[in-house]
């Protein structure tokens, strides 16, 4: 991990961060099929749990353990409260009042808080004027993405929908950073134990609100938008966000969030046969410009050839 430059990645990185954005993505569409038909606290139980056991299958299978010490559990714990628990939970109340398109705008700000968290805790992270910039451009860029309506929603509705969601971009910023610390262990080890901590923490939490024993039994299509939502957009997803952490820095993995729009909206358009307007072309493109200005280097290498 380069320190002060935590934005620079390779080709492989940007692949990986690309593969995370459309996984994520597809949360989205998880979630719309899921939130008819069960409370939120037992999506997410749900989510992590799931995720957590076909994780540990995979390190039973290969033959590996996951590693001892209440200490470093203890870290997983913290991990999977700040990564999973928390910003989830936020997300889904948050979206119980605004619309997904605004909930994309402000979790867009997540690298912002990451880079701040970087810089509180280990001041080796500059916010200069090209970070800034090139923030700026990316959620901009969200903005016009996810169309003139949804920026009107950004000044309505209830106020704690949208301090939610922004506190889960928060939330999402300090486990970026938080997470470094386990950059030498392998990302299936840390994903599976985060979500295994994760579904501990969520258990009592979803017993006591949701009462699960009331419920009605999900069907057919439910299950299979929980499975897709935990074995694709949390057991894979992680495994690629830790090994985008472990390589590339905690700013470089949060700026996903940027690109999670984009994938949603391709995805649509792939899968759903959705078409994208002008707004959304030039939102893409936006988002495009301001990932190019965070890198860096293409605009270095254009200032080369010229100077």
């Amino acid at each position: 991990m380069r320190a002060g430059n935590d934005v620079s990645m390779g080709g492989a990185e940007w692949g990986l961060l690309v593969a995370l954005a459309l996984l994520w993505a597809g949360s989205f569409f998880f979630y719309k099929l899921l939130v008819a038909v069960l409370p939120p606290f037992t999506i997410v139980f749900a989510r992590v749990a799931i995720a957590a056991a076909v994780l540990n299958l995979v390190v039973v299978l290969r033959g590996a353990r996951l590693p001892v010490g209440a200490g470093l559990w203890a870290r997983f714990a913290v991990l999977g409260l700040l990564n999973n628990a928390v910003p989830f939970s936020l997300i889904v109340f948050g979206e119980t009042r605004l619309s997904s398109g605004v909930a994309s705008i402000l979790i867009a700000t997540t690298p912002m808080f990451t880079i701040l968290a970087a810089r509180v805790v280990s001041r080796d992270e500059t916010l200069g004027a090209g970070k800034l910039a090139g923030l700026a451009l990316g959620i901009c860029g969200v903005g016009a993405l996810v169309g003139p309506a949804a920026l009107e929603g950004l000044g309505r509705g209830d106020a704690w929908a949208h301090w939610a969601v922004l506190a889960a971009a928060l939330s999402y910023g300090c486990a970026g950073v938080f997470g470094r610390r386990f950059r030498a262990l392998p990302p299936l080890t840390v994903a599976c134990a985060q979500l295994s901590s994760s579904a501990v923490l969520m258990l009592p939490i979803m017993i006591l609100a949701d009462r699960p024993w009331t419920l009605r039994m999900p069907g057919a299509g439910s299950w299979a938008a929980l499975l897709g939502l935990s074995l694709f957009s949390t057991a894979l997803a992680y495994i690629l966000f830790f090994r985008i952490l472990a390589r590339a820095g905690a700013t470089a993995v949060s700026l996903v969030t940027l690109l999670v729009p984009v994938g949603a909206v391709l995805l649509g358009t792939v899968f759903l046969e959705e078409r994208v307007g002008a707004s959304g072309w030039a939102g893409m493109a936006l988002v495009g410009l301001g990932l190019l200005v965070l890198d860096g280097r293409a605009f270095r290498g254009l200032a080369g050839r010229i100077g």
